[in-house]
């Protein structure tokens, strides 16, 4: 009886070397799929970008954000503040829907971009802008 529980115990523990090893992560490839800009007045802009290859919601609205970033500097502004983002998957195409104030000098908030310093990460970073 002894020598069976101890086999038993044995047959439960992993042999070094005979683990299978885990399939390794998939590798990031997004594709951008395009940045489409509505000025909604003034100082407000719409951004709908849309992506595949997206590891999660965080990816297309970084996206979004870059294309943010550029067009703050097109229209000769250094900073936007960042009003709201909405991330949707369908059939592995993503879509965000942002809104950005941009502005001359740094807006109030919380949720405001130095538009060069999020524009020069995104170059780093290969994500596409306007």
């Amino acid at each position: 009886m002894r020598r069976a529980v101890i086999i038993s115990l044995l047959a439960a523990m992993p042999i070094a070397g005979c683990v299978e090893a885990q399939p390794e992560e998939m590798a990031y490839r997004p594709d951008y799929r395009g940045v489409e800009t509505r000025l909604l007045d003034g100082d407000l802009v719409n951004f709908i970008v849309e992506m595949t290859g997206a590891r999660t919601g965080e990816d297309v609205a970084d996206y979004a954000e870059c294309a943010a970033a550029q067009y703050t500097l097109i229209r000769g502004y250094g900073f936007a503040r960042h009003l709201r983002t909405n991330v949707d998957e369908q059939g592995g195409l993503w879509r965000a829907d942002a809104v950005y104030t941009i502005s001359p000098a740094l807006p109030r908030g919380s949720r405001t971009i130095d538009a060069e310093v999020v524009a020069a990460h995104c170059a780093e970073n290969g994500i596409p802008m306007v």
